[in-house]
């Protein structure tokens, strides 16, 4: 491999380990000898990880590229730390080749290092040294001088000087630990990098392995966990009760994290102290906020209904201990407060609940409170943990930089922070309109009788998009439990629900006389008192939250319109209408909208057109089955067919905001049929 082969190699390595750095977080560096495009000349070069890149997936265009003589220029223009920012605007004048990838602040770190490779990573292990109040000297006791320490400073062009000028004094050093901050280490190859990182990092692993071994851990435990199945019913019911009272102008998706890490810290004696005193690292607490919420909560006697009382009090209190929180440390220019919900959210006996805009940011935000747990049991375990000061933590919060990254983040999708479940979500016309909620940037539940259809479904919506925005339940639509523990899973998955679409299908053909009970009732029961059991359940989810939602029916053109030898399935999808009608008035003051798409003759991708019933459909229409597809386009007044991703159209339609004053509608997708005009 070429020298930027190889860091960007090292690079995935290094990320790909949450031991050793977080998501986003931590950078690493190359300087490389190149070829100046303009004078032919061979130049030293820094290869640096661009902002807002990620180690475990950059790639090579995530690395920024800078003239080191230029770098190495802008220490004779620096005018002191009170003018850090200034300089961050002259990095675009260092770059090389045009690189369009904007460089990160913590490029002089990494450009002032008098060697050739350099890492900057976040592991809990040495960032619970870098916590301690005695952080200096268990620096000193595990390293010796192999690894130095230098005190808390904001990342920036004057702690790039300082880490350049330890490197300089101190050439036995194999890197420093930075107060309140993380690791640096560096050596002449890349390969000799990547292994002083990670035996730097397992030292400290196992140091505190040691000497935490015969130790209580955080004053040992005040709860006892709830077993896990409690645990997430419990969360399924705060997680909506809190999404509503934070998402009114925002929305917000939801994760839950019951893991052994998170478990010991929620259910500890110091929760209650360690908790205020929030994050350590600069990455943490710009993805958890400063500190966290304790929700009250007794597993001793568990009260989900109490608690959900208690949450109105607790969140006002949050708010408005942040508002005073930004009042203290504002400065004139600072920019406007932001959010002043908590993002994490403790849980004694239950776990950790976290909230973002998006599936993403709150599950990341979860992994980095986590680490910040770790950072808190290994700190309080040898020395006493200390957050950064609390000014400390407002200049970065409210770092001007910060806003202008924040600022060129990309727009959200349209339904970025929505949240829909979807039955008979692997056939046809539901996995079409997944697909095309998930591209609007909604997080989707699906739910399906098929296991193995449905765990297809997930895995291509996964990888077409991203596991994080699909979900997936096996449902029977006709069995109350069935339906409430999907619902249940949809609450715990993503916090809560936005849109419901009930598209569950079952057909069977036949005249009057020769339809049997069973069939009729099949009828009834998929498609009138499933849909029932579905609305029903969606109803209680969106009332508990009251942020309004959508109902979707997908029902059929057979609706409205009668059929020969199909009136059972015609009789069930006409109850299915006047059932969203009904629903319609009682959604209305809760802002819950109820509407209707009527398909007709949508074979492509539909479990329901088995060979029976297409040979079925084509006796009563005297055809071959081979023509079907055929007959059904050509009977429609637009001669088109019908395809699923019509449908998803519809479907999309009555959960946007086009749709927001539309209520007890239907809309027919059929091509054009004059027996289904509801006019």
């Amino acid at each position: 491999m070429s020298e930027s082969e190889q860091l960007l190699y090292r690079s995935n390595l290094l990320g790909s380990d949450l031991r050793i750095t977080n998501f986003g977080g931590g950078n690493t560096s190359a300087k490389i000898e190149e070829t100046d495009p303009l004078t032919g000349e061979t130049v030293q070069v820094l290869w640096v990880k661009g902002s807002g890149g990620d180690l475990g997936t950059i790639r090579m265009d995530g690395f920024s590229t800078l003239y080191m003589d230029r770098l190495e220029a802008l220490k004779g223009i620096y005018r002191g730390p009170d003018h850090e920012d200034e300089m961050v605007g002259y990095l675009p004048h260092c770059t090389f080749n045009l690189n369009a990838r904007a460089a990160s602040i913590d490029t002089p770190l990494h450009a002032f290092v008098p060697h050739r490779h350099v890492d900057h990573m976040h592991p809990d292990a040495v960032i619970a040294i870098a916590a301690s109040k005695d952080s200096k000297q268990l620096t000193e006791d595990i390293f010796g001088g192999e690894i130095g320490w230098l005190p808390w400073r904001r990342p920036g062009f004057e702690l790039g000087l300082w880490i350049g000028r330890y490197a300089e004094e101190n050439p036995q050093s194999k890197g420093v630990v930075l107060a309140g901050h993380g690791l640096f280490t560096w050596a002449a190859t890349a390969k000799e990098s990547y292994e002083i990182t990670l035996d730097v990092i397992n030292r400290a692993i196992a140091w505190f392995a040691d000497t935490t071994a015969d130790k209580v851990i955080f004053g040992g435990a005040r709860h006892t966990a709830l077993p896990a199945g409690e645990r997430r019913a419990i969360a399924a019911k705060l997680m909506p009760a809190i999404r509503g009272r934070i998402g009114k102008t925002e929305s917000k998706v939801g994760h839950f994290d019951d893991s052994q890490a998170v478990l010991e810290f929620v259910n500890s004696k110091a929760l209650d102290t360690l908790a205020p005193l929030g994050t350590s690292c600069p990455d943490h607490f710009l993805r958890t906020k400063i500190r966290p919420l304790v929700v009250p909560f007794d597993p001793a006697a568990p009260d989900a209904a109490a608690a959900i009382d208690a949450l109105g009090e607790a969140i006002a209190a949050y708010r408005d201990d942040y508002a005073a929180y930004y009042e203290r440390c504002r400065h004139d220019d600072s920019p406007a407060i932001r959010d002043p919900n908590a993002v994490v959210y403790l849980v004694p006996g239950v776990g950790m609940i976290t909230f973002g805009k998006d599936k993403p940011t709150a599950r990341i935000a979860a992994e980095f409170y986590t680490n910040a747990i770790n950072v808190m049991r290994g700190s309080s375990s040898v020395s006493t943990y200390q957050g950064l000061p609390e000014q400390e933590a407002f200049d970065i919060e409210y770092w001007l930089l910060e806003e202008a990254k924040l600022k060129r983040l990309p727009k959200p999708k349209p339904l970025a922070g929505r949240i829909a479940f979807i039955t008979g979500g692997a056939g046809g016309i539901g996995r079409a309109t997944a697909e095309r909620l998930i591209g609007e940037g909604a997080c989707v539940v699906i739910s399906d009788i098929d296991p193995k259809s449905l765990e297809t479904a997930v895995n291509d919506l996964a990888g077409q998009f991203s596991k994080d925005m699909i979900r997936g339940v096996v449902c029977d639509v006709t069995d109350e439990d069935s339906v409430e523990a999907a619902i249940t899973e949809a609450a715990v998955e993503y916090g809560g629900l936005d849109f419901g679409v009930s598209n569950a299908g079952i057909v069977t053909g036949g005249a009057i006389d020769e339809t049997t009970l069973a069939q009729w009732q099949l009828n009834v029961d998929v498609l009138s008192t499933g849909y029932f059991l579905v609305t029903r359940a969606a109803f209680r989810l969106l009332k508990a939250q009251a942020l309004g939602g959508a109902i979707v029916f997908v029902a059929s053109k057979n609706g409205l319109a009668a059929s020969v030898n199909a009136s059972a399935y015609c009789a069930a999808k006409a109850s299915e209408i006047h059932l969203a009608r009904c629903v319609a008035l009682e959604g209305a003051p809760h802002g819950i909208r109820v509407n209707v798409v009527n398909p007709d003759g949508v074979l492509r991708g539909s479990k329901m057109w088995s060979d029976e019933r297409r040979q079925e459909r084509a006796e009563s229409y005297k055809v071959q089955p081979e023509d079907l597809d055929d007959f059904y386009r050509q009977r429609t007044m637009l001669k088109e067919s019908v395809y699923p991703e019509d449908i998803a159209e519809g479907i999309l339609f009555f959960v946007t905001e086009g749709s927001r004053k539309s209520t007890g509608n239907i809309l027919n997708i059929d091509g054009g049929n004059v027996q289904s005009f509801t006019r």
